[in-house]
């Protein structure tokens, strides 16, 4: 199981597993509430994500409601009354409760908060109800204002009714009405909560097409359900059941349930309970026995799985398809620079530098004083010219070098800036490719000037592995004292303050023009001598060691900035959710050996 890394309140009462889950069904679901703010105008957006909210809503309260029967084990049934707007809902409530406890009004939408009544039971015997309603605050009935939403209420009523068993009966507002989008949330966790659904339906109501998208969603929770047919006509109730019972039928795949008929009343009588259907609750009743819900939130979040987690895994491809736009254009720099570096006859100078310091290394014993001295005259001015000392002149000898380098790194991030133009254009997550060209931009001056201070320090850690070429020749050349004296011969013919320069200079521009015929006599020398495939060896091995640290320099720091890139993304756009996070959750919801796999 993956490790939770944040704290929380909830580990007291949430075991590890289902607080993984819930925490990421919570962000989940505000990303999608987040995007879907953001984007009022996108149609694709706005057709599907709601859809997918309430879904996850759902799938958030059933995690609660396991919890919370596993906490409180006497938890009393919860009958939630549901249905469309001007349904009866309300009425019926009180009906059943053979109360007036509800509120009720002819005015469409007048309930917009869940109010649980108790009926036979107490207060503290929801223990917990709280913590279940999440973000929802608890109120009296009479505190509830249609100014705030996120609310509920729980009262007791004094009276008997012998048409329910002791339980909370909920009356909930509609979920059908346009201003049922502020309120629908209230709607879906008191159906998450109810141990039995009674679904009230006028004649006016019972075909409408939310009625039956509700109970299609709601399908897989396979609640106990009664429904009420309200404000029937003499005369139309076998005509409207069967209609009804067609309307069922091709919304769910479990069995009709049984159907109540409710009349109109005359102008001053009272809607009553038909004394024929008293015992229906009572019977649903006893057929509640197992309210854990955590076999059927599984079932329900493996349904409804790859619908979530289609954005989330649009965003991973393409974050991988960035990634690999990145390695292609880096590719492209490595190669450029075996091209106009490495195997270019006139800018390569690394094994020139090493040479130089070959040079060095082979004093004759009774010269080296007056080459010393030599050196000392002859370089002044080049130390002025070029404002260098001994211990700075690898760094300008790399100038050639560094240039083309910075040079790749700038081409790289103008290929890529094309690219994300061409993504915006031709994905489906155009938001996604012009919020990374945005943030590219942004960190572009950023890159180059980073990319280059570690080139000039992959320069001058380079100088330990020329010195060191230049130490193995050296050695190589002690093992040859035949050419080792004729090495040493020609730089005692060579000029002193040419060899002087060849070493201070090191090869920028002056290298070119001045040192070329005792650099050409001393490699002509090495590669005709016995060492010479040592020395070829030792060239290709320098060139190899180059490449791979110039890999690792543009590894390292510039692809590794570059594929960091979606992580800055404007979490008002996206939803952010790492590819660790996703496996995490899938691991936690299947019970299979290998997880679901969304890739």
């Amino acid at each position: 199981m993956c490790k939770n890394k944040q704290s929380n309140i909830l580990e007291v009462i949430i075991n590890p597993s289902q607080l993984l889950m819930l925490e990421f069904i919570q962000t989940l679901l505000q990303s999608y509430q987040r995007v879907l703010k953001k984007n009022p105008n996108d149609l694709s957006i706005n057709k599907q994500y709601p859809t997918r909210i309430e879904q996850l809503i759902l799938a958030e309260a059933l995690l609660r409601k396991n919890d919370l029967v596993a906490q409180n084990p006497l938890l009393p049934l919860q009958i939630a009354i549901i249905g469309p707007t001007q349904a009866g809902k309300s009425t019926l409530v009180n009906v059943l409760l053979n109360n007036e406890s509800a509120n009720v009004s002819p005015l469409a939408g007048y309930t917009v908060h869940p109010q649980g009544f108790y009926h036979a039971t107490n207060l503290e015997s929801c223990n917990g109800l709280q913590h279940y309603f999440g973000r929802f605050q608890q109120l009296s009935q009479t505190q509830l204002s249609k100014d705030r939403y996120d609310c509920y209420s729980l009262s007791t009523v004094n009276a008997d009714s012998e048409s329910i068993p002791p339980c909370v009966i909920w009356d909930t507002p509609d979920f059908d009405s346009i201003g049922s989008a502020d309120y629908k949330e209230g709607v879906i966790r008191t159906i998450a909560l109810a141990d039995i659904l009674v679904l009230t339906v006028s004649k006016e109501k019972y075909a409408d097409q939310s009625v039956w998208d509700m109970m299609a969603a709601i399908a897989p929770l396979k609640q106990p359900t009664l429904i009420c047919v309200n404000k029937l006509s003499e005369g139309t109730e076998s005509i409207i059941l069967n209609s009804l019972q067609t309307k069922w039928q091709q919304a769910r795949p479990d069995a009709f349930p049984l159907a109540v008929s409710l009349f109109y009343q005359k102008q001053g009588s009272v809607l009553s309970w038909p004394i024929a259907y008293q015992p229906v609750l009572h019977k649903l009743s006893d057929g509640v026995k197992n309210r854990s819900s955590s076999r059927l939130h599984l079932q329900f979040c493996q349904y409804h799985w790859q619908n979530w987690m289609a954005p989330i895994v649009a965003e991973h491809v393409a974050s991988q398809a960035w990634q690999t736009i990145i390695d292609e254009q880096v590719n492209l720099a490595l190669t450029q620079y075996l091209r106009d570096y490495l195997n270019h006859p006139h800018h390569y100078e690394t094994f020139q530098s090493a040479m130089a310091e070959l040079l060095n290394l082979l004093e004759i014993p009774g010269v080296a004083r007056l080459l010393s001295n030599t050196r000392k005259v002859i370089t002044w001015p080049v130390k002025q010219l070029l404002k260098l000392g001994r211990k700075a002149h690898v760094i300008a000898d790399s100038s050639q070098e560094i240039h083309i380098l910075n040079q790749l790194a700038e081409h790289v991030l103008i290929q890529l800036a094309d690219r994300l133009l061409e993504k915006s254009t031709e994905t489906e997550l155009p938001s996604w490719w012009k919020d990374i060209a945005l943030v590219l931009r942004q960190q572009r001056p950023v890159l180059l000037g980073e990319f280059e201070l570690h080139t000039q320090h992959y320069h001058e850690q380079f100088k330990t592995e020329i010195a060191g070429a230049a130490q193995r020749l050296y050695l190589k050349l002690q093992e040859q004292p035949v050419v080792l004296n004729s090495l040493r011969t020609t730089r005692a013919t060579a000029d002193a303050a040419v060899i002087a320069m060849t070493f201070y200079a090191g090869g920028i521009g002056l290298h070119d023009l001045v040192i070329a015929p005792a650099m050409l006599a001393v490699t002509s020398l090495l590669t005709e001598s016995a060492i010479g495939s040592y020395v070829r060896r030792e060239e290709i091995a320098l060139k190899q060691q180059q490449y791979a640290q110039v890999k690792q320099l543009f590894a390292a720091f510039l692809q590794q900035k570059l594929n960091t890139l979606p992580t800055q993304l404007p979490t008002h756009n996206h939803f952010n959710i790492t590819l660790q996070q996703l496996q995490c959750a899938e691991q936690e919801l299947s019970e299979k050996r290998h997880g679901l796999r969304s890739f």
